[in-house]
């Protein structure tokens, strides 16, 4: 009680956020019971028959639509957990290499500047850039050279998606990298110098271990957050592929649900997909903990 009343200011500022968050996120979880009704748009929900399990069944009867969204899915989280999660780690280790401020600055300020542009204008640039009337294949043809088929590849799309998060996030994601590196003790760079440490064993026993909390807290979001792997960005771009290579949980939830109108299955779908969420990031955190790492709370 005295520490409220000391920061009653602080805690009243913070009410409106809190009460938004209370209303648009916990309690909109009580929509989720329509994942065990008959719902249609035009009832209330109170007034839609209950159909028990039976919307469950699209998970566990295996539906094909649903199976390859799940394969898509899980492609895609691999592929770019691979090759996007380390991307701003290495770029920010490069970057805190480099020792004029301003030149440092000015590339970090290019680096930030995709993650503001919203994904309708990312796609639009890369179709611009690697569509088949794009500036790559028109370069190829004044040179008389074999146009590229890229941007409607279905066999090219997880490497394109992949390619396209790397861009627009990577830059932005290096933040909280040169954060943690600025933290580290140069004492133990100077110390391990003396002791004859190259440059790569003070990557290897100096920096790596002082970015290794952050790399872990963010590891275990990221697996928390693993099932979802861009809605906005695949959407947009899932008629140049068709739907068999592009169809992911999310797009599916979107085109079996509110397109096709199977509000029950898609809400069941992704409670789900919310809670195998939560069991990695609990699971994760678990094992953060058994490493002597904090992870996203306190053991």
């Amino acid at each position: 009680m005295a520490r409220l009343r000391r920061d009653r200011t602080l805690v009243l500022m913070a009410l409106p956020g809190i009460a938004a968050l209370v209303v648009f996120h916990y309690v909109a979880l009580l929509g989720n019971v329509i994942a065990w009704k008959d719902y249609r748009p035009y009832l209330s929900i109170i007034e839609c028959d209950w159909v028990g399990w039976q919307n469950f069944e699209v998970i566990t009867g295996g539906d094909p639509a649903f199976m390859r969204a799940v394969t898509n899915t899980l492609v895609l989280t691999v592929v770019q957990t691979v090759f996007v999660f380390p991307a701003p780690i290495i770029l920010a280790l490069l970057l805190n290499s480099v020792l004029n401020t301003r030149v440092k600055r000015v590339v970090q300020s290019v680096l930030y500047l995709p993650h503001f542009l919203s994904w309708v204008v990312v796609v639009a640039i890369f179709q611009q850039v690697l569509g088949g009337a794009g500036l790559l294949n028109s370069f190829l043809r004044a040179q008389g050279v074999d146009t590229l088929d890229i941007i409607g590849n279905p066999d090219l799309f997880v490497a394109l998606l992949t390619s396209q998060v790397v861009w627009k996030d990577t830059g932005w994601a290096t933040i909280l990298f040169l954060a943690a590196l600025a933290n580290i003790d140069p004492a133990l760079y100077e110390a391990s110098a003396v002791d004859g440490a190259s440059r790569w064993r003070q990557l290897l026993h100096v920096t790596l271990p002082g970015l290794r909390g952050i790399i872990i807290l963010l590891l275990i979001l990221r697996l928390g957050d693993s099932l979802t792997v861009g809605f906005e960005q695949i959407i947009l771009q899932q008629h140049a592929v068709g739907v068999a290579a592009s169809e992911v949980i999310d797009t599916y939830v979107f085109n079996h649900g509110v397109v096709g109108n199977a509000w029950g299955e898609a809400a069941a779908v992704g409670l789900v997909k919310g809670v195998i969420g939560t069991v990695l990031v609990l699971g994760a955190n678990k094992v953060a903990h058994l490493f002597g790492e904090q992870g996203v709370y306190r053991a």
